[in-house]
């Protein structure tokens, strides 16, 4: 069976830099980002509507190429985190984890026993058609698996250690607009330099609680900024953005040419 190459990543110490995919729909799109040099596609089912099946699909591609797909489920509940799993998606983006019993759900619903209670399924994406012995196999899958956590709301910031130590998450974010939002700064002056600030409490909180800090950016700078303060799963932007932007310049100076 194969393993989840963000997680070897990471365990080397290796930044792992990706994108938000909201509209692309074609497998393709994987074997152009690794081209490109991106470590992961992050796919977004809270804000955006890809179907299972195109996520089981891209899954298996994914995991033939040894690249890794993150999916943001709509909500982190058993339904939604079985479904993905037994797809054969290994990390996890769950948004709204507001206190350590959602945290521990979390857990429990992506791990086999001991360590959780995933729900058993046969051979199919998750196992890559392998078989092998029962609880060895089980023990190798959750071995695979990757949570990253989001820290959306005051309640999870006041929550943040007792989120933080629960065994079985790996990284943890920062939802900076639904945050932003709660905190009454949304589109002030002051939303930049507040939200800076949960993000420094998120990552020292990290340090003390040995886990990953993910952080999303919508520039290279931005990017930057945070992995030196720390940051190892970098999510730049989104394929909507980066099209968007880089169609809008091309017009716009075209355009501008007289002959």
């Amino acid at each position: 069976m194969q393993t989840n190459a963000m997680k070897r990543a990471l365990e080397h110490g290796e930044t792992q830099v990706g994108v938000w995919i909201n509209m692309v729909r074609n497998p393709a799109i994987l074997r152009l980002m690794k081209s490109a040099g991106l470590d992961f596609a992050r796919f977004d089912m809270e804000h955006a509507s890809p179907s299972m099946e195109t996520l089981s699909n891209m899954a298996l591609l994914a995991r033939a190429m040894d690249f890794t797909l993150t999916v943001r489920p709509p909500q982190g509940n058993r339904e939604w985190i079985t479904r993905l799993l037994d797809a054969g998606v290994w990390s996890l983006h769950v948004p709204q984890v507001d206190t350590p019993e959602i945290a521990h759900e979390v857990v429990n619903a992506s791990l086999y026993a001991p360590d959780g209670l995933r729900g058993m399924a046969g051979i199919g994406n998750h196992t890559d058609y392998e078989t092998g012995p029962v609880g060895e196999t089980q023990r190798f899958l959750n071995a695979q698996i990757h949570l990253a956590i989001m820290f959306e709301s005051q309640q999870a910031f006041d929550n943040i250690d007792a989120i933080m130590s629960v065994p079985g998450i790996h990284a943890v974010t920062l939802g900076p607009a639904d945050l932003a939002q709660e905190l009454g700064v949304f589109g002030t002056p002051d939303q930049g330099k507040v939200i800076d600030e949960y993000r420094v409490r998120l990552i020292e909180a990290a340090g003390r609680h040995g886990k990953d800090v993910s952080m999303l950016v919508g520039s290279i700078e931005q990017g930057e900024q945070w992995i030196r303060a720390g940051a190892k799963i970098i999510c730049y932007s989104s394929e909507v953005e980066i099209l968007r932007r880089g169609i809008m310049e091309a017009a716009t100076r075209l355009h501008a040419v007289r002959p």
